[in-house]
């Protein structure tokens, strides 16, 4: 078993009032695995800011595939980061409405660049970004 060191965390009565609430619409069984959830997602997000760190991630996003040459212009993007694209899925949602997840390998900024031109796209409804890190950052 890992070891594990005990500290004190001190806070307003409201505030742990809240937070308590969280932990139990969450499902955290205590206290401390929230704390420990909540500064290891914090940290790998400091982490992953500065842009150079080895990172995966996943870009969604929404867009209306009538939209003219907008598919053409999302497959290019694709291709022009070709290297860092592991993976992608299309779903239909709807007659109208197409959703794409890029699953993506490369340094950090890398990711959010990408992230960036395909919001940035004509056409994209919606763009959501989520990075973590990866080589076994995660503590």
């Amino acid at each position: 078993m890992t070891e594990l060191s005990r500290f004190g965390v001190s806070m307003e009565p409201a505030l742990l009032k809240e937070f308590d609430k969280f932990i139990t619409d969450k499902g955290y069984k205590n206290r401390s695995e929230a704390i420990r959830d909540i500064i290891r997602r914090d940290l790998v997000e400091n982490e992953w800011n500065n842009g150079k760190e080895n990172a995966v991630g996943t870009i969604t996003i929404v867009y209306n595939h009538h939209k003219w040459r907008l598919s053409d212009k999302l497959t290019e993007i694709q291709h022009r980061y070709h290297s860092f694209v592991v993976s992608t899925l299309h779903v239909h949602l709807d007659h109208d409405n197409c959703m794409e997840v890029l699953v993506l390998r490369a340094k950090s900024g890398e990711i959010k660049t990408i992230a960036d031109v395909l919001t940035s796209t004509k056409g994209v409804k919606h763009c959501k970004l989520m990075i973590t890190a990866c080589d076994n950052k995660l503590l």
